[in-house]
């Protein structure tokens, strides 16, 4: 395992390695001005504790952070202030973040953003957005709070570069949302679902992709991809098995009152012979054909999976269209599906690409709870967890940015693949 990890096996001369901090130093001082507000500069601040998440291993709370990276006497109150009252923007870093990635030149194809949320496990309520909500960590209703990301991923490469809290419609109720006013949230901030923050984010994103991806969550939201779909946003997305297709297409109308028989129908219904059925039903028909595609190297060696594709017709908000089922049969027992509404016809081994890659943003969500300390935070107002946000965003992709050089400027060892 040392061998594994020693730097020369992967090009890394010893000159490079050194390199790492003042490119550390480089990086931070283009984010320097996003740390001032009109009466302070934050930076020295700011700085402190991007540091702290890249060198400290665990324990990055307040206190630790300033006695380990500034002083031994340090007492975390500056910090602390910086990042749960000062008012500078955690947005305008990760709009910076994102326009870097949109003028460096080895990132301007083949980029994917991939929409996913990520829950923290709290101890109490007297935290913004904190409620018993799905914790899917643990698979189940826990005492937690939730944020909605939005990563960037292309030649094997990742990084968050926009996020939101959720905050439970429990938490606007009268008796809640004194509480959740006084931990600082926005007072034009009002309830909006996992699925509308995404959309919010994608709304503002500005970085070059190809295609969205996102789980059976946001996937099985018609008006979500219905919103996407109307702005010409391609998007690969993971429904249930039950959701309803049609191999032709399906007229819709409001039907004519048969004589004598009911009252006047008003609701949108198929109005021809298409017959729906489910995209599980759909696999399972003889003529889906099913083929092996090898996607990637994985731990356990290759993804070899078998995949199949149909057109297929789809409802959503009381519209029609034409979409790709791209259907992934990951063991006998268990097959995920897909809709993708790419405007051109994508080939085959395009489809199963993008349909294997939402596995970077499992990878981006560990790295920044395991890596950069992101399920550390112990502050309990919504302008921390902002602040945040806006660094681990800045420290991941930092390391995204650094090993895109590395990847450019060294060789990695030949036998390490096939080990």
């Amino acid at each position: 395992m040392e061998r594994q990890h020693a730097a020369e096996r992967w090009g890394l001369t010893t000159d490079l390695v050194a390199s790492l901090p003042e490119r550390l130093v480089q990086t931070f001082a283009r984010f320097g001005a996003c740390f001032r507000t009109h009466t302070h500069n934050g930076s020295s601040h700011a700085w402190t504790y991007m540091k702290g998440l890249l060198t400290m291993p665990q324990e990055r709370n307040f206190t630790n952070l300033e006695r380990r990276v500034r002083a031994p006497e340090a007492d975390g109150q500056a910090v602390q202030h910086f990042m749960s009252d000062s008012p500078w923007s955690g947005h305008a870093v990760m709009q910076q973040v994102q326009a870097e990635i949109a003028t460096h030149p080895g990132l301007q194809t083949g980029g994917v953003l991939i929409v996913d949320e990520s829950a923290n496990k709290k101890a109490g309520t007297h935290s913004s957005g904190a409620a018993r909500q799905w914790n899917g960590r643990f698979g189940k209703v826990d005492l937690s709070q939730v944020g909605v990301f939005l990563a960037f991923a292309v030649a094997g490469l990742w990084t968050w570069i926009d996020g939101e809290i959720f905050v439970p419609e429990a938490c606007f109720t009268p008796g809640q949302l004194p509480l959740q006013r006084r931990l600082g949230l926005p007072p034009e901030r009002v309830f909006k679902t996992k699925i509308e923050l995404a959309w919010q984010m994608l709304q503002r994103v500005q970085v070059p992709y190809a295609v969205v991806l996102c789980d059976d969550l946001y996937g099985r939201s018609g008006w979500f991809r219905a919103q996407m779909t109307t702005a010409q946003i391609c998007y690969l997305a993971d429904i249930p098995a039950n959701t309803i297709v049609y191999l032709t297409k399906p007229v819709l109308g409001v039907p004519v009152k048969k004589p004598g028989r009911g009252r006047q129908p008003t609701r949108t219904q198929v109005c021809n012979a298409a017959l729906p059925l489910t995209v599980a039903q759909v696999a399972r028909l003889t003529s889906t054909c099913w083929q092996r595609y090898q996607v990637r190297p994985i731990e356990r060696g290759i993804l070899d999976d078998a995949f199949a594709r149909r057109r297929v017709f789809v409802e959503e908000e009381e519209q029609v269209t034409e979409q790709w089922l791209v259907m992934r049969r990951e063991s006998p027992t268990l097959t995920s599906y897909a809709l993708c509404n790419a405007p051109e016809t994508p080939s085959p081994e395009q489809l199963v690409w993008w349909k294997c890659q939402r596995f970077a943003i499992e990878v981006a969500n560990r790295e920044a709870k395991s890596d950069l300390g992101w399920d550390e935070l112990q502050a309990q107002k919504f302008r921390a967890w902002e602040h945040h946000l806006a660094l681990t965003v800045l420290a991941s992709w930092f390391i995204a940015d650094t090993k895109l050089a590395w990847q450019q400027q060294v060789e990695r060892d030949p036998t390490l693949r096939e080990e």
